[in-house]
């Protein structure tokens, strides 16, 4: 089943104690961060510790709330554009508003998840699979209907693998 629209939003908002992903990509084509994107590499920047947004905002009260959200994020070096765009726009504010973000850098090492695509977990027992064109274009979210143990367990290997982000970037 593909999650679109207000079926994704609800998946999104409505889980009850943890909302975690993977990203395996190097760079996420988004129409709607053109603009963003344009301001950082005209040298533009925030304030990543007083930035607040809808999301910084959401994330800030699903804390107050005592739910989680996560992720992890597997690089090679050099970053590519995007990551280092990604890394300053979003990750910073988003890690001090409450997000636990994790990187698995895989430069120098085998990388322990290979072949694993970008997914979503929403609470351990559902998983939303990330469809994505090879240059980071997204093609759809699928609803995987299976059983969900062995994205548990790509979860606990990349936690176990990866760094906080902010010991990765100061590192």
């Amino acid at each position: 089943m593909l999650l679109d629209g207000d079926n994704w939003k609800r998946a999104i908002r409505d889980f009850r104690s943890e909302a975690w992903r993977l990203e395996t990509l190097p760079q996420y084509l988004v129409p709607q961060e053109t603009a963003e994107i344009a301001a950082f590499r005209a040298g533009k920047r925030i304030d990543p510790v007083t930035y607040s947004s809808p999301y910084t905002e959401g994330l800030r009260r699903l804390r107050g709330e005592g739910k989680r959200k996560g992720r992890v994020h597997i690089v090679t070096r050099p970053l590519s554009a995007y990551l280092q765009f990604e890394f300053s726009r979003y990750y910073t504010p988003h890690v001090h508003a409450g997000e636990d973000i994790r990187i698995l850098d895989v430069t120098e090492r085998e990388n322990p998840l290979p072949d694993v695509q970008d997914f979503w977990m929403f609470d351990r027992t559902k998983v939303v699979l990330m469809h994505y064109e090879s240059d980071g274009t997204q093609v759809c979210r699928e609803l995987y209907e299976g059983d969900p143990a062995r994205f548990v367990e790509y979860q606990r290997i990349a936690v176990a693998e990866s760094v906080p982000f902010l010991e990765y970037v100061k590192g």
